[in-house]
């Protein structure tokens, strides 16, 4: 089509940032409203981007070229169905955000809402961009307003976190960028879509799979790495925890997918040995620490860092079921985590402590954020009936197909999952009014409400009907397959 769709998703919101910036109200609600009416115009448009979707070809889809760089970089962005879920995901929950900053932001309101703006574009753009370099600027950029967030807005040890969320980061993406360099010298290009055609030779790849890798693992995040997430996830504030479990982490997801599979798919076949030894012990290893939770957040993150153990599974079991599930559990969990996180801050603004001890019998207290609550619990644990069974279901369906034991391990994150937050949800939810406060609470109010809502019903909608989900990415995920797979055995025959 003509008119640049994918520009524009990208752009809004900085646009929308920019006015915002130097408008001259000073007047908080009216500094809202234009945020939420340019994240909401933005998730509109990105709605009509999945209307005009083709899902039945695997090619790039609403592709724009221009030249940056001349001779070097060009400014190369499309979809296809793999990239299309992650920029809706991205645009459903950022005006999610801007309502729920209503009692969580108490100064710099203005400051807040530009750099949720600023964060947006540049996510958009990591799931767009079809050059190393773009992609490359988008993904490094991401890190500048999380940094923000919560190095101005956090907790009590909020410069911290913020530096440790940096540095971890930022370290882990210096040797990607070398491995960029590389490619370029190697081949001439950063063009993703000609790097699939040409392919990359196969006695560099397992390097370059590693420096992406150090990369990718970090956002992910995978074990040993992890430790910076629940740091970050206990300072940043409750729209900053949503944008950060939601969407950043999803980016190294589609990183694996797009980079680790579809450019080096030789070295993948290598490492997946590596990756199913991090994954297992991600899932199994952060659940028993999940369980061992007294602060309500940090108990999420951890669950956060299981539930990514499965994705990077999934993602490396190289089959239709398990990439399936991957992008099913990373959309699912992005809806799902953000549900928890908004959960806590409902009760944090209301009495400021997120130790799990400080509650208990809310469910006389606060009927519906009783049942709301339920029904993310259940999204998280994977109950039939929540987008959360989908993906689980089918990674472990391709897990079994590669490996009986593997499979078996992961298995056991199940029911893990179901120990630590069913037991979160029984201590605050049910048992007898400890702490006289909690007399004091009112339920949910009616933007409270209508942000929850907006989680709980594509959380049992996608759970019943999978279908517009995995229909969409069904033929790029073959395609990428059939791809990789082609490349395996051609080393095959050429090695013998």
């Amino acid at each position: 089509m003509d008119f640049p769709i994918l520009s524009s998703l990208i752009l809004l919101p900085i646009l929308g940032a920019i006015f915002i910036f130097f408008s001259k109200s000073n007047n908080n609600l009216t500094i809202k409203y234009l945020a939420l009416f340019v994240s909401f115009a933005n998730f509109i448009l990105s709605l009509y981007l999945w209307y005009l979707f083709d899902t039945t070809t695997s090619e790039f889809q609403f592709l724009e070229e221009r030249s940056w760089i001349k001779g070097f970089i060009n400014y190369k962005v499309g979809v296809d169905g793999i990239s299309i879920l992650f920029i809706i995901l991205t645009t459903f929950i950022t005006p999610l955000c801007v309502v729920s900053v209503n009692d969580t932001i108490k100064n710099r309101l203005k400051d807040f809402l530009v750099a949720i703006l600023i964060m947006e574009s540049l996510m958009i753009g990591v799931f767009c961009s079809l050059d190393l370099v773009v992609f490359y600027l988008f993904f490094e950029g991401g890190l500048i307003p999380m940094f923000l967030i919560i190095g101005i807005w956090g907790g009590e040890k909020r410069v911290y976190s913020a530096f440790k969320f940096f540095l971890y980061t930022l370290l882990g993406s210096v040797l990607m960028l070398v491995a960029i360099i590389s490619i370029y010298w190697m081949t001439g290009t950063t063009d993703v879509t000609y790097l699939y055609n040409i392919g990359i030779d196969a006695k560099y790849q397992n390097l370059l799979w590693l420096a992406f890798f150090s990369s990718f693992a970090v956002k992910t995040p995978m074990w040993p790495v992890h430790t910076w997430l629940p740091d970050a996830h206990v300072e940043a504030p409750t729209a900053g925890s949503v944008l950060l479990a939601a969407i950043l982490l999803k980016m190294a997801g589609y990183g694996f997918i797009r980079f680790s599979i579809g450019l080096f798919p030789i070295a993948s076949e290598y490492f997946v040995p590596l990756v199913y030894f991090l994954s297992l012990v991600a899932i199994i290893y952060t659940s028993l620490v999940a369980l061992m939770q007294e602060d309500m957040k940090k108990l999420i993150a951890y669950s956060s860092v299981a539930h990514m153990g499965f994705v990077t599974l999934g993602i490396f079991t190289i089959t239709q079921q398990g990439l399936e599930g991957s992008i099913y559990q990373m959309i699912s969990h992005g809806l799902v985590s953000a549900a928890l996180f908004l959960s806590v801050g409902v009760l944090y603004e209301r009495i400021h402590t997120r130790l799990i001890n400080n509650y208990g019998g809310l469910v006389s207290i606060m009927p519906k954020y009783a049942i709301i609550f339920m029904i993310f619990t259940l999204g998280a644990v994977g109950l039939p009936g929540t987008s959360g069974f989908v993906g689980e279901f089918l990674i472990l369906m391709g897990a079994f197909k590669k490996s009986f034991l593997v499979a078996t391990i992961a298995s056991l994150g199940v029911i893990l999952a179901a120990a630590y937050m069913l037991w979160l949800y029984k201590r605050i939810i049910f048992g007898i009014v400890i702490n006289e406060k909690l007399n004091k609470l009112k339920d949910l109010s009616k933007t409270e409400l209508f942000i929850l809502s907006s989680l709980a019903f594509p959380i049992i909608f996608f759970g019943f009907y999978p279908e517009p989900i995995l229909n969409t990415t069904e033929v790029s995920i073959k395609y990428l397959i059939e791809m990789y797979n082609n490349n395996i055995n051609l080393n095959l025959i050429e090695n013998k």
